[in-house]
């Protein structure tokens, strides 16, 4: 497939008939498609048909090549993340160009920590890397021999989202070496490291179409070696409409030094008596409380702010916060309007892909 001689592939699962079969008709596999396409890879989106990110052998090399040189060079990887998912096929990919054989876990029945300690172990000498999400870490960082194990290899590359700050501060002080990622299947995975883009990546915040003063808030629009040709079946407006770039749905900004935060996604922001508030910033607040092990926030409607901003949290064990106590937490860091109006405490948090909070169903469940 990567020097050209092999058709086009699509990765799926092999354990899941349903969806392979939903992927066969909204991907028109077995039809015509140009030579120069390798894989077509299905988007994680919220969307209700998966799209297909069409990337060539040379997109797939120059991402592939630009991680290692961004980590310091080939290793051999573990691989943890389903092989059918951008994050796990970049595993296999960089593998075959650094000329090792990952170790794969067994990741059928749930992410067993118990088994990192032999599949680190089975990596050898040289380089070693990996690539998770954070709730993966947040279990690893749990399990005393899984997070010394972790410790010994060069880089973990963390996906699928922002990373949880308890997650990020547990693993430096296990001595784990985090490398934030942001990508997605239409740029061939991560492109952009802890807020810098790799060799061959360009990255800018597009704030035109919003009015006022943003702070420099917008959406971000990816380019480069790294990118997807297209869609399989394009939805309208295309994202990748403007040659030569993706426009994400993810809002963003810049740094002077050129660094990049990740914000949230534009279709999550929460409009509430008249402003605008962010998931991931009130997030951020209420995971340094201590009653507050894992959260999602969310809008739902309201007849007097337009929308209202929800809180669903998994409490710390032996704690019961309140709604009013997780109010006056977020509003010594925050503008008022951002303070959750309605608190649920949950036993855990609906996600989706390779763990990505799923928004929709918690409102869904609570709107």
């Amino acid at each position: 497939m990567l020097d050209g001689r092999a058709a086009p592939l699509v990765p799926v699962p092999a354990d899941d008939l349903p969806t392979r079969q939903r992927l066969a008709s909204a991907l028109r596999i077995g039809e015509e498609i140009d030579d120069d396409i390798a894989l077509v890879v299905p988007t994680s989106g919220t969307t209700a048909t998966p799209k297909g990110a069409m990337l060539t052998p040379a997109a797939l090399i120059a991402s592939a090549s630009a991680c290692h040189d961004r980590l310091g060079g080939p290793g051999t990887w573990l691989l943890g993340l389903p092989a059918h998912h951008i994050a796990g096929l970049q595993v296999l990919v960089r593998s075959l160009l650094a000329g090792t054989v990952p170790v794969e876990m067994d990741i059928s029945r749930g992410f067993d920590t118990s088994e990192i300690p032999n599949a680190i172990a089975g990596l050898g000498s040289g380089r070693r890397y990996t690539a998770l999400v954070a709730n993966q870490l947040a279990k690893v960082l749990a399990d005393p021999a899984a997070a010394e194990a972790m410790a010994d290899i060069d880089a973990v590359l963390l996906g699928g989202g922002p990373a949880p700050r308890p997650v990020l501060d547990g693993a430096a002080a296990a001595g784990i070496t985090v490398v934030r990622s942001y990508g997605s299947s239409e740029t061939a995975g991560g492109c952009v490291y802890d807020g810098l883009a790799l060799n061959g990546v360009r990255v800018r915040v597009d704030t035109s179409a919003a009015s006022g003063d943003t702070g420099g808030v917008g959406t971000v629009a990816i380019g480069g070696a790294t990118l997807a040709t297209g869609y399989r079946n394009p939805p309208e407006p295309d994202p990748f409409g403007e040659p030569g770039w993706f426009h994400t749905d993810d809002l963003g900004r810049l740094d002077d030094s050129g660094r990049l935060e990740i914000l949230g996604r534009a279709d999550e922001a929460i409009s509430s008596g008249g402003l605008t508030v962010l998931p991931g910033p009130v997030e951020a607040v209420l995971l340094r409380h201590r009653g507050v092990a894992e959260c999602a926030v969310f809008g739902v409607a309201d007849d007097r702010f337009g929308e209202r901003v929800v809180a669903a949290v998994v409490a710390t064990p032996g704690t019961a916060p309140t709604l009013a106590e997780l109010r006056e937490f977020v509003g010594q860091s925050l503008d008022g309007t951002a303070a959750p109006r309605e608190l649920h405490i949950v036993e855990e948090l609906p996600r989706r892909g390779i763990g990505k909070l799923d928004r929709q169903a918690l409102r869904a469940r609570f709107g």
